[in-house]
C-alpha cells in the first residue's frame, strides 16, 4: 500500500520510472494534507479562550476534516489502481477479433474509471473548502495561515485531480461520457479557483 510507507519512500517510488504513484494520488495526498492541517487548526481551538462559543462547531469541523484526511489517504491508493487496470487492459492479449474486442472494451471501462477516481478526488476536495473556510474565518488565529495553507492544498489538490481527468477524457470513445465529465471540470475549475480567493481575502495577518 503506498499510503503506509513513509514520506520519504513515497517520494522515492513518485520518483522513480514507475508510473503510480502519479499526480492522482498526489492530488489525494494533497487534499489528505489540507485535511490535516484544517484538524490542526481545530484543536488548536478547542478548549482555548476567547473560543468558548465556538467549541461545538469547532468539533464538528474536526470530525469532518478527519473523516476527509482519512478518505484522501484511501485515494492514494485507489487512483493508483486505477491507472493499473488501464495497464493491464492494455497488456491483454490480441492474437484475433475476440481478444481484440474484449481487450478494447476492457481498455475503455479502465479508461473510465480512472478518470471517474479523480473526479470524485476533487468534487470531495472542494466540498472540504467549507470546514477550511470555517477555521480561517472562527479558528485560533495564531494558526490562520495553516488554514490558509490548507485552502491552497485544497485547491492544489483539486486542480490536479482535474487535469488527470482532462488527460483520461482524451482517449474515451463514450461521448456522452466525456461531454459529462468535461462539463463537470470545467464547472470545478471555475468555482475552486474563486472559492479560494474568497477564503484568503478572509486572513488577516
Amino acid at each position: 500500500m503506498l499510503a503506509d510507507k513513509t514520506v520519504k519512500e513515497f517520494l522515492e517510488e513518485t520518483a522513480s520510472k514507475s508510473p503510480v504513484p502519479g499526480g492522482g494520488s498526489i492530488a489525494a495526498l494533497s487534499a489528505a494534507t489540507a485535511a490535516a492541517l484544517t484538524e490542526m487548526v481545530a484543536n488548536l481551538t478547542i478548549g482555548k479562550k476567547g473560543y468558548e462559543d465556538l467549541q461545538e462547531e469547532v468539533k464538528e469541523v474536526l470530525k469532518r476534516a478527519t473523516s476527509f484526511r482519512n478518505s484522501f489517504i484511501e485515494d492514494i491508493d485507489r487512483d493508483a489502481k486505477s491507472f493499473n487496470k488501464v495497464m493491464d487492459a492494455f497488456k491483454l492479449p490480441k492474437e484475433n477479433d475476440e481478444e481484440k474486442e474484449k481487450r478494447k472494451i476492457a481498455i475503455q471501462e479502465g479508461l473510465k474509471n480512472a478518470a471517474s477516481v479523480p473526479l470524485e478526488i476533487a468534487k470531495e476536495a472542494y466540498k472540504m473548502m467549507e470546514i477550511i473556510e470555517k477555521v480561517v474565518e472562527k479558528g485560533n488565529k495564531n494558526a490562520v495561515t495553516d488554514g490558509a495553507v490548507a485552502a491552497m492544498m485544497a485547491r492544489t489538490s483539486v486542480l490536479s485531480a482535474l487535469y488527470n481527468v482532462k488527460i483520461n477524457l482524451g482517449s474515451i470513445k463514450d461521448k456522452e461520457f466525456v461531454e459529462m465529465l468535461a462539463r463537470e471540470v470545467e464547472e470545478l475549475e471555475e468555482k475552486i479557483n474563486q472559492l479560494e480567493k474568497n477564503i484568503l481575502a478572509k486572513v488577516t495577518l
